[in-house]
């Protein structure tokens, strides 16, 4: 998404499908690998005990989803 000035940003968001709802992550300029994982965190603190209703995790190819923003999910939201 650019902004009026052209200033590029990345937004980062999740979709629970059987609800419609959308989680807004975080938005920035520059995303990193530490800044993916430290929204996937705060995305399961967020869920509390809904976290166990995920099943699936879809991320595109992007290189700042990283083990690390792997290991902080549940262990049944995997990636298909």
């Amino acid at each position: 998404m650019d902004t009026i000035g052209l200033r590029r940003l990345y937004v980062l968001f999740v979709i629970e499908v059987r609800t419609r709802r959308a989680h807004l992550l975080g938005v920035t300029a520059h995303p990193t690998a530490a800044w993916t994982t430290q929204a996937a965190r705060n995305l399961v603190a967020d869920l509390d005990q809904r976290t166990t209703e995920c099943r699936f995790l879809i991320p595109d190819r992007d290189t700042t989803f990283t083990a690390s923003f792997d290991a902080v999910l549940p262990a049944k939201a995997s990636t298909p």
